[in-house]
């Protein structure tokens, strides 16, 4: 799976971590993300993200 990148901040989304904090599993790939997920340091939306 892809990790993702937010270009506000830089945060790494990786999917084999997941955002447990913010309800989502380890193992859960960028595209199936709720659409209202926003990242956790900067609070941008998914729209923000690149594939890193």
């Amino acid at each position: 799976m892809k990790k993702y990148t937010c270009v506000v901040c830089g945060y790494e989304y990786d999917p084999a971590k997941g955002d447990p904090d913010n309800g989502v599993a380890p193992g859960t790939a960028f595209e199936d993300i709720p659409d209202d997920w926003t990242c956790p340091l900067c609070g941008a939306g998914k729209d923000q993200f690149e594939e890193a």
